[in-house]
């Protein structure tokens, strides 16, 4: 039997015993959908030279990428699987994709000869980069209304007319930029925005990108046409995509859209949950025989395996699309499968302090901020759809704790918690545009719902410390042009005043969350449950439900019944847009 290699945890602990050794490390991300990091490992870290060579001179470490999201934004290429070649302290000297068992060898014996002849010049080059990014301040910027402009021509100078979709090589989704052009589309009309949409979802849901034996969406094709997939599929995507294409069908009434939104709920309903706990395990493999047979083959077929790991940020957005899926599909089941998903979130992946990343038996790796802002944007929607104010309690905790602990000193928040112990790269918080854009955009619901606009100062901060580089992304940033645009399209807020479990309140509930607006925030207050929100909403009680309509903070009337709720909505989203033209 050949002898294995005997992996480390990526710790403080690992780095000091590298440290004290003077042994190089040698860090392998993985993805766990990932067969080629499957075939990494069990071929060419299985050899027996690779073997001796690694545990005679180096301190070799595997890391799941997925479970570990700290450290593959700091060691990783963006792609796996990934060979990082770090100091014994930690600081990153080079990377390598997939490499043989003889190009491996070739490096290994490179890099382990020249850390002890280079040491001091290579120690010399990386304090150069550290004091560097030391004195590189932030740039910051005040929000204009033009900043969405620019993105939705960043988005429209990517968007590929031919095949749909953005860029010339392969092609991803993108969900969120669909989510930011769709409102773009219904504000102003825009045509291009219209384009990239449509022709985008047509062209992928027509393709071998999408599962229509199975439903759901493989995660990428390595062709821009969308017709060789690389047949894994993740859950966290496909609960965006479904978001985008319920938003899609909501505006254009496309049946394909809701034909693939259903399938996407199948599978994500069907195949990847729990049903004794109502958690969605993280992924499924990418088995191509599978996925590429019909349906008959398929049932006489072991289904691809799954990452049963459970996590948060992916779950709190399926739990966010299941709730829209439940109000547009007319699915009132969804929802309760939602609040289920959240329960199990609220139960073993917050501890009333931290919010923890994800769950394998128990938890693990508190403070990721985006498990933070997705798990507050799914217990706004949650309480939205729901009636339920009290699940903005936890939000308001989630949100006090992440602006006490993890605020930038120029605004925004870093991604991780601070740890003295953390060595090289691990040491450095950054701030990522993308998981700012999505806790901004939380904290401004949020600040409406809990009448607390602290928060929406907040929200404001963080985005304007990425005012002077969001250009920089791309469209990569359209969620970033969303939160911006919630700040000057102000929401239309309805509050629904009375028992917010009487027909007539589920009735204007469902009313109000079936259309697509924008920007819509949607609060059930009850006098029963919701004294306090209630009393600083300012709002009467009557006898029956009424829905009190504002544009932001400001008041536009009243509904008493869905029929005078559709139309006022109808009205005051035609004035709006009618003002930008």
């Amino acid at each position: 039997m050949n002898p294995a290699i005997r992996w480390q945890h990526f710790a403080p602990a690992t780095l000091a015993a590298a440290a004290a050794a003077d042994r190089p490390v040698l860090l392998v991300l993985t993805a766990p959908w990932c067969q080629h990091c499957r075939d990494l490992l069990a071929t060419t870290f299985t050899d027996p030279q690779v073997v001796a060579a690694v545990q005679d001179g180096f301190v070799p470490v595997h890391v799941d990428a997925e479970r570990r999201p700290d450290v593959n934004q700091r060691y990783g290429t963006g792609s796996w699987p990934t060979i990082a070649w770090l100091t014994p302290d930690g600081e990153l000297l080079a990377h390598d994709t997939y490499l043989e068992a003889k190009a491996l060898l070739a490096r290994l014996a490179a890099v382990r000869n020249a850390w002890p002849q280079q040491k001091p010049k290579l120690q010399q080059s990386l304090r150069d980069l550290q004091a560097a990014d030391a004195v590189r301040s932030p740039r910051t910027g005040r929000l204009q209304k033009e900043m969405v402009l620019d993105i939705a021509s960043a988005v429209y100078e990517k968007f590929d007319a031919r095949h749909g979709g953005f860029g010339e090589g392969s092609k991803f989704p993108h969900p969120e930029a669909l989510d930011f052009a769709l409102v773009q589309v219904s504000k102003r009309g825009d045509e291009r925005m219209r384009e990239v949409v449509v022709h985008t979802l047509d062209r992928l849901l027509d393709s071998p990108l999408h599962d229509r034996v199975e439903g759901g969406v493989f995660r990428y094709s390595r062709t821009p046409e969308w017709h060789t997939p690389d047949h894994e599929k993740l859950v966290d995507q496909n609960a965006l995509l479904l978001r985008a294409c319920l938003e899609a069908y909501q505006v254009f009434g496309t049946e394909s859209y809701r034909q693939a939104a259903l399938g996407i709920v199948d599978w994500l309903c069907l195949t990847m949950r729990d049903r004794s706990t109502g958690a969605f395990a993280g992924s499924q493999d990418g088995d191509a025989d599978y996925f590429t047979s019909d349906r008959k083959t398929r049932a006489h077929r072991e289904p691809p395996s799954l990452d049963r790991t459970v996590y948060c940020h992916a779950n709190a957005i399926t739990a966010s699309s299941l709730c829209k899926a439940a109000a547009v599909l007319d699915r009132p089941e969804l929802r309760s499968m939602a609040m289920q998903t959240l329960r199990f979130l609220l139960d073993h992946l917050y501890d009333g302090q931290d919010v923890y990343h994800y769950w394998d038996g128990t938890y693990h790796l508190p403070g990721m901020l985006a498990d933070q802002a997705h798990l507050i944007r799914a217990l706004i929607d949650a309480s939205q759809h729901s009636g339920d104010a009290d699940l903005l309690l936890p939000a308001e905790a989630i949100a006090e704790r992440a602006i006490r602990r993890q605020k930038a000193p120029h605004g925004g928040f870093y991604d991780i918690l601070h740890d003295p112990h953390q060595q090289g790269p691990m040491r450095r918080r950054n701030r990522s545009i993308l998981d700012n854009a999505t806790m901004a955009e939380s904290l401004v619901r949020l600040s409406y719902l809990s009448r607390r606009t602290e928060f929406h100062d907040e929200a404001v901060a963080a985005l304007e410390s990425f005012a002077a580089d969001y250009k920089e992304y791309g469209y990569y940033v359209a969620g970033y042009g969303r939160a911006v645009d919630l700040i000057f399209y102000e929401p239309l807020f309805l509050t629904i005043v009375g028992d917010r479990d009487s027909q007539a309140a589920r009735d204007l509930r469902r009313t109000a969350l079936a259309v697509y607006v924008p920007s819509r925030i949607v609060q059930s207050l009850d006098p029963r449950f919701d004294p306090i929100l209630l009393s600083r909403s300012g709002y009467p009680v009557e006898a029956s439900p009424v829905v009190h309509l504002a544009v932001g903070r400001n008041p536009r009337g009243t509904a008493r019944t869905p029929e005078e709720l559709l139309a006022s909505i109808s009205r005051i989203e035609r004035e709006r847009r009618s003002m930008l033209a």
